[in-house]
């Protein structure tokens, strides 16, 4: 059983910063693509950023230049750097990794997170 646990959700000023944070835990062999998404109240969820097992990163318009994602695969860890934060990043945030549980697994599997609230008052 694989899991993703997101953490590091929580209030903050428009204009600061916060950091979230996603842990991979159980059978795990390889992992494929890391990313965030968000999905805000009465909005379908989006792609936030993503990294691929090597490293490179893309990311959505409205968040390119303020946030940073990064990955420690020694942790099996991905990580969402937010600064210069706005109202309108008010969101639910969800963690989505392809993992392999095992070496003989065919394809990637898509794993979600449960989720962090993240709340930017103006």
């Amino acid at each position: 059983q694989v899991q993703l646990v997101e953490s590091g959700g929580g209030l903050v000023q428009a204009g600061g910063s916060l950091r979230l944070s996603c842990a991979a835990s159980g059978s795990i062999f390889s992992i494929n693509a890391m990313g965030w998404y968000r999905q805000a109240p009465g909005k379908q969820r989006e792609l936030v950023a993503a990294i691929t097992s090597g490293s490179s990163t893309n990311y959505a318009d409205p968040v390119r230049g303020r946030f940073t994602i990064s990955r420690d695969n020694a942790k099996n860890t991905v990580y969402l750097q937010m600064n210069s934060l706005k109202p309108e990043d008010t969101a639910v945030y969800y963690c989505n990794a392809e993992i392999k549980a095992q070496m003989g697994a065919v394809r990637y599997r898509e794993v979600w997170g449960q989720g962090t609230l993240v709340t930017v008052s103006s």
